[in-house]
């Protein structure tokens, strides 16, 4: 998944926003995610290696260099979060906390955030792996 969103004239999405803004967002996204009843209990408490293997690989999913290929190996997404429980009901939380950090996140367009937010609803709708209801598993990185 390291190709453009979009083939937009003002560059990959990854150009338009930019890698400042980028890491503000990944920054803000989990600030929200450590709140939240629903995610908390099946991230690590230190978010510090879960925020930077997500800023890897948003890079590269959005147009920019490959950091997390280069860094982790390729990201076999749906493989990697299989031992946490994500639940429907996880993955609209999960996409709210990115939709509230789109928002709040200056440097990055509204028609931008709305292009991130779609690409990553189709993604959060493919990490589904557990019906609604499951308890939560302690913490790891997902």
């Amino acid at each position: 998944m390291t190709a453009p969103i979009s083939l937009n004239p003002g560059g990959s999405l990854y150009d338009r926003i930019g890698p400042d803004a980028l890491a503000a967002l990944v920054d803000r996204f989990y600030a929200l995610v450590a709140r939240d009843p629903l995610l908390s209990p099946i991230f690590p408490a230190d978010l510090t290696l879960t925020a930077e293997k997500q800023l890897a690989f948003l890079t590269g999913f959005l147009g920019g260099p490959p950091l997390y290929h280069e860094r982790f190996g390729h990201p076999r997404l749906r493989a990697r979060h299989l031992p946490f429980p994500i639940t429907p009901e996880r993955a609209q939380a999960w996409l709210a906390c990115m939709k509230a950090a789109l928002r709040d996140t200056p440097g990055v367009a509204p028609d931008d955030a709305r292009e991130l937010y779609a690409a990553l609803a189709r993604v959060a709708t493919h990490m589904v792996n557990a019906p609604s209801g499951v308890a939560p598993a302690a913490g790891g990185t997902p």
